[in-house]
């Protein structure tokens, strides 16, 4: 019974891992070169990420620098951050890409904490999700109505615990983007 109890936190886990993810990519008004992860660059023909292809980053807190690996590159790249329609302006120097990240306004910054607050509610729901499957499976077992009790307990305890966890990284993320 305690693989149950393991995968229900593992699957957890998961959903914390993916929400933390998924915060990273909510911005809060300073450069991050984590901002861009998702920018792929036309290189020889294959769509890479642009980490791939030049050093990304931050000079100051309101600026990214991409330096890329290739002078040839920079016009792909330049592109690729204007279709990956972030809300960036890139300039181009010849040398290097410098993007200015703009001062948040006060609704974009209610939107972005909207945001992070859906995102926290999908993690509540997949952890919620691994509290129900492994109930369903503690009760498929063949162990005693006591000993089911018991780990449903458990599982409930458990489930307090990531929900706790959820919360307090949406505090700390809502603090972050709200924060001028």
């Amino acid at each position: 019974m305690n693989f149950i109890v393991d995968s229900a936190k593992e699957n957890m886990d998961h959903a914390i891992a993916h929400l933390e993810k998924e915060m990273l990519n909510i911005r809060a008004g300073k450069a991050n070169p984590i901002m861009l992860a998702g920018v792929k660059v036309e290189y020889y023909g294959t769509p890479t990420p642009l980490s791939q292809v030049a050093n990304i980053s931050t000079p100051d807190a309101r600026t990214l620098a991409v330096q890329p690996w290739e002078k040839n590159l920079i016009s792909d790249i330049e592109k690729a951050i204007l279709i990956a329609n972030l809300g960036l302006n890139p300039m181009n120097n010849g040398e290097s890409i410098i993007i200015n990240i703009p001062v948040l306004t006060e609704e974009r910054r209610r939107d972005l904490a909207k945001l992070a607050k859906a995102e926290a509610e999908h993690a509540k729901i997949g952890i919620r999700s691994a509290r129900k499957e492994a109930n369903n499976e503690i009760k498929k077992s063949d162990a005693s109505e006591d000993v089911q009790k018991n780990y449903e307990i458990d599982i409930q305890n458990l489930t307090d615990e990531y929900i706790k966890i959820v919360d307090e990284i949406f505090k700390v993320k809502e603090k972050e983007i709200l924060t001028v």
